[in-house]
């Protein structure tokens, strides 16, 4: 389900998310979802969301994997009320780690999720997911670490572990730790468009949308030293995104051939040349629908696309919309308070 407002009326309520603290929970990955939701407002200052933090138990005391418990002031009833729920990752699972079934208080308490009702995961909070039967043949990812053991123990679920998290619609997953950070900020994205999102980022002083994937942070052994790095032709290429920009004007600007600049390029940034410039023009894209009343054509000039049919396939096969049908939900969205 989606996170858009009701009409300003009467009607009108923000978007509850609840955050479901488990024993054992990594501290700085339960705020992630009340640092990125929690100040959202519309311009009339209404919040756009609320957020939750419950327990599987009656309120009370939860412990950490830090020297410190939290005192979490609501109980499964909580998750009934949700329109999200989100599942930050825990370091004791128990039998949800160590044999993928869930233990009878934590389905008790998934047992009062409404049907419809978005989840979504942080780094090994998947677990909980997987073994709620939520991701049977669905793609999902989760920290690089423990991609393998969540795959064997989940046979049935599409693992990813190359990306920072996977949107399936009603069901997101994200790798582990600041990539909880990265799957929020898209849900306020997906929610609200990429200038609300934007402001949120800049107040949090992290990047609205992270290049690449999980694999520019795997150790890599016996690295290369003084390499040469890509980050100049980035640059360069960001201020000409409306420009036909080809791989070897790319490559020049590192004085690299071009099958040196790809690898390298992969390397640092997790995908092709090609897939981030095309992330690249989709952002601006989707700033440009959102903030100015530019036709279409003009969009795809600026952007760098060239024609509004090839901004529309590639916004039809990132967003699942199209340029008319981004711009009419997102022209006129809420701000940011």
């Amino acid at each position: 389900m989606t996170a858009e407002m009701p009409p300003a009326d009467g009607g009108f309520r923000p978007h509850r998310v609840a955050v479901l603290a488990l024993d054992g929970l990594i501290p700085f990955e339960l705020g992630i979802p009340h640092r990125v939701f929690g100040r959202l407002a519309d311009a009339r200052g209404r919040p756009l969301y609320e957020v939750v933090t419950c327990s599987v138990r009656p309120p009370g005391p939860v412990e950490t994997a830090a020297d410190f418990a939290v005192h979490v002031a609501h109980g499964p009833e909580a998750l009934a009320t949700a329109d999200t729920v989100i599942v930050p990752a825990s370091f004791e699972l128990g039998p949800v780690f160590e044999e993928g079934r869930l233990t009878p208080e934590l389905a008790s308490a998934l047992a009062r999720v409404r049907p419809g009702t978005r989840f979504a995961s942080i780094c090994v909070g998947v677990y909980v997911l997987a073994a709620a039967g939520l991701l049977n043949g669905r793609p999902a990812t989760t920290h690089w670490a423990h991609a393998g053991h969540f795959q064997e123990l989940f046979p049935e679920v599409r693992v990813d572990a190359d990306v920072l998290f996977i949107d399936d619609g009603d069901v997101l997953t994200s790798a582990g730790v600041a990539a909880g950070i990265d799957l929020c900020l898209h849900l306020v994205r997906r929610d609200h468009g990429a200038a609300v999102a934007n402001d949120v980022a800049r107040r949090m002083v992290v990047p609205p949308h992270r290049d690449g994937g999980q694999a520019q942070y795997i150790h890599r052994p016996l690295p290369e030293p003084q390499v040469a790095t890509t980050t100049a032709a980035r640059a360069w290429a960001l201020g000409r995104l409306h420009e036909p920009l080809q791989l070897r004007d790319l490559a020049e600007r590192e004085a690299m051939s071009v099958r040196t600049f790809t690898r390298r390029f992969r390397e640092e940034v997790g995908v092709s040349p090609g897939q981030w410039l095309t992330a690249q023009r989709i952002e601006v894209a989707r700033q440009l629908l959102e903030s100015t009343d530019l036709s279409v054509d003009q969009v795809a000039r600026d952007a760098g696309f060239g024609t509004a049919q090839s901004m529309r396939q590639h916004l039809q096969q990132a967003l699942g919309v199209t340029p008319t049908a981004y711009r009419r939900t997102f022209r006129t969205g809420a701000g940011a308070g």
